[in-house]
């Protein structure tokens, strides 16, 4: 077997997400990003997905957030394969659309290991660490100063 043959079959992961634990019944995965903190359960199922008990398309009216919840889905293919229920609270819509894309990447990992390499390519399973930095004192904002006069 050559080098490109082994990257292909290396590249093809089977997508099958495993019966949950009868004790949990879910995968879970929590997401973060700025100060949104999202919540995510999945489970094996016909492709549900809710965002604090409401669907997808109603939660987030943008195509681009739209998008960027399922886009670890179509990474794995289990795109319609899975339900995806999510509680998220905090922050604004682009911070809770990166917190639910984490939160679904880490469950998709918990449920099926062999989901890491293709996640990690296109970086869903990367935490974005930027936060607002803090009002300093003696300064309009951050870093803005006050207007200076000289008369």
């Amino acid at each position: 077997m050559n080098v490109s043959e082994e990257m292909k079959e290396n590249q093809a992961v089977s997508a099958t997400i495993p019966e949950p634990d009868p004790k949990q019944h879910y995968f879970w995965g929590t997401g973060r990003r700025k100060t949104a903190v999202a919540r995510v359960r999945l489970r094996p199922g016909t492709g549900k997905f809710e965002i604090n008990r409401r669907p997808l398309e109603s939660y987030f009216t943008e195509e681009r957030d739209r998008n960027d919840c399922t886009a670890p889905l179509r990474a794995t293919e289990t795109l319609g394969k899975v339900d995806v229920f999510v509680n998220v609270k905090g922050g604004g819509i682009t911070g809770q659309a990166g917190a639910v894309v984490l939160g679904v990447a880490r469950a998709l990992k918990k449920a099926n290991p062999q989901y890491d390499a293709p996640l990690r390519q296109g970086g869903y399973l990367t935490r974005d660490a930027r936060e607002v930095e803090r009002k300093k004192y003696g300064k309009a904002g951050a870093r803005r100063s006050f207007q200076f006069s000289k008369r």
